[in-house]
């Protein structure tokens, strides 16, 4: 198994929750301090170069008009973690490429940021979320379509080199595509696609990209990543599947103690108790389909518990496979109690930071992970085992 360290860059200096309506696409920048937003960056950049010190490998994401990631431009902090790193693997989950409106320039950033790292990027695509329907000013309709069309357009800008090139497509359109640089890996760097659908799934497992999944915990996990299966087979890559090709993102904390995990485990739910966003940003019409927006509107008509703030403790989130959280030995019994579930997978994206977990905190909970679970995750799990069985019972220390 591989652990990736992952920050949302959260500023939480923010106003009591009842005075801003939510904290995505609305809230004043106002309450944005920029010298504070500096420190922010130097000590989330200094936290990814501890998890690559302590043999981790890197994660990071892009959100807009939003407290909780103020990552607006993730290809930036990768081309910076590019040339401030030496040896992890960096991965950008993602690019939300429904979103933008030229895929090539896309394709170029991350040639160019592939080429600083001397091959170690590794290139996630996200639909985005539908907070950010409204700040990008696009439509919520057939976003899908044009994720794949846009995919489809960025490897083969990767992959041609005989001069330029035309598409002509549904949604893109671009007369001459050459781009230079090229990638440093060939054919083009790995490809990660992130979605928690089931139908999503079975379309990532066709294409054989590595798919990842966010907080899905015990309930949706495992018939995702079975969609992923079926599709993967169903396109004729074989009946194994590599756990290789499946990523599950939780939020952890480890500690020595029980209350010093408690303590950084309570502040890590910040990401889910701080995430107030209105129906109307939430669920935008279009973005999903007729029986999604069903259950969506009756879940938020049930109130502000229905969803994830349901589990917005610390032993809920345990429960439901959202957290692992704890001394080194409950962190490792958790994370393969969840392996075990849902049949393998072969890459853990931690989120390690959120809220007001401070620096000293999020580096300690970083290097006893790293140096007291990870290596026996290592040991337990093999990076090219197939998934889709439960591991053996030896495998839970």
């Amino acid at each position: 198994m591989k652990a990736w360290h992952f920050s949302e860059n959260a500023y939480p200096y923010l106003p009591p929750s009842d005075e801003f309506e939510s904290i995505r696409v609305t809230l004043p920048n106002s309450n944005y301090d920029p010298q504070k937003g500096a420190a922010l960056y130097d000590r989330y950049l200094d936290e990814w170069l501890i998890a690559e010190d302590e043999g981790m490998e890197i994660m990071l994401n892009e959100h807009h008009q939003t407290a909780t990631c103020v990552d607006p431009a993730a290809p930036l902090v990768l081309a910076a973690l590019a040339r401030l790193s030496k040896k992890a693997r960096l991965l950008i989950l993602g690019n939300p490429v429904a979103n933008r409106r030229d895929p090539v320039r896309v394709a170029e950033e991350m040639a160019m940021v592939d080429i600083l790292s001397k091959g170690r990027v590794e290139v996630g695509f996200v639909r985005g979320v539908p907070f950010e329907i409204s700040a990008a000013n696009s439509s919520p309709v057939r976003m899908n379509e044009r994720q794949w069309e846009a995919i489809d357009l960025i490897q083969k800008a990767w992959t041609s080199h005989d001069g330029p090139f035309s598409h002509e497509g549904r949604f893109f359109h671009h007369r001459m595509v050459n781009i230079w640089p090229r990638p440093y890996q060939a054919p083009h760097p790995p490809i990660w696609v992130s979605t928690t659908s089931a139908s999503g799934a079975a379309q990532v497992g066709s294409r054989g990209f590595t798919q990842a999944t966010f907080l899905t915990g015990y309930a949706a996990t495992r018939g995702i990543f079975d969609s992923y299966r079926r599709g993967w087979r169903a396109a004729g890559r074989g009946e194994d599947v590599p756990v290789n090709r499946l990523a599950y993102a939780a939020l952890v904390y480890t500690a020595d103690t029980e209350a010093a995990a408690r303590d950084g485990a309570e502040k890590l739910l910040w990401y889910i108790t701080a995430n107030k966003v209105p129906p109307h940003f939430h669920t935008p019409p279009g973005y999903v389909a007729a029986p999604a927006m069903v259950q969506a509107m009756r879940k938020a008509a049930a109130g502000p518990h229905a969803g994830l703030m349901s589990m917005a403790t610390v032993d809920k989130a345990i429960d439901a496979g959202i957290m692992f959280a704890g001394t080194p030995d409950q962190v490792h019994r958790q994370i393969a109690k969840f392996h075990d579930h849902i049949g393998g997978f072969g890459h853990l994206l931690l989120m390690g930071q959120a809220g007001f977990l401070d620096h000293a905190e999020t580096a300690s909970g970083i290097r006893s992970f790293a140096r007291e679970v990870y290596p026996r995750l290592k040991d337990s799990f093999a990076d090219d085992a197939p998934s889709g069985a439960p591991a053996a019972s030896g495998n839970v220390a």
